[in-house]
């Protein structure tokens, strides 16, 4: 199925988010370490509200290793010819709704049975 979308614009803009989510892991690696527990050094509300930014850091480096995930995705749907496309009808996404989330793989229509 011809694309008429310009597909080495999509791979510049996945690249580029690729690299940055890949040096926002690098760096904040650094949060999700363990927390000590010495309530000799921190007290119990310093050390709840140090578990507790550790907790949402975990979360947020899932997400962006999701994320991650999602693009060399789409990048080997570009190899293969295939991105653009819808994977369950196999209909053309919508320009716009491939800028504003690079990684879709549903057009709108397959996107709400999902």
């Amino acid at each position: 199925m011809p694309h008429a979308i310009n597909l080495k614009h999509f791979t510049s803009l996945i690249e580029n988010e690729l690299n940055e989510l890949k040096t926002l892991n690098t760096i904040s690696h650094e949060g999700a370490e363990t927390v000590e527990l010495d309530q000799s050094k921190i007290g119990r509300l310093s050390r709840m509200d140090a578990l507790q930014q550790q907790a949402m850091q975990v979360e947020q480096n899932r997400r962006r290793d999701l994320k991650i995930k999602q693009l060399q995705s789409a990048l080997v749907r570009i190899e293969n010819d295939d991105y653009g496309c819808c994977l369950d009808c196999g209909e053309k996404i919508n320009i716009k709704r491939l800028e504003i989330s690079l990684a879709t793989q549903y057009c709108t229509q397959c996107a709400d049975k999902h």
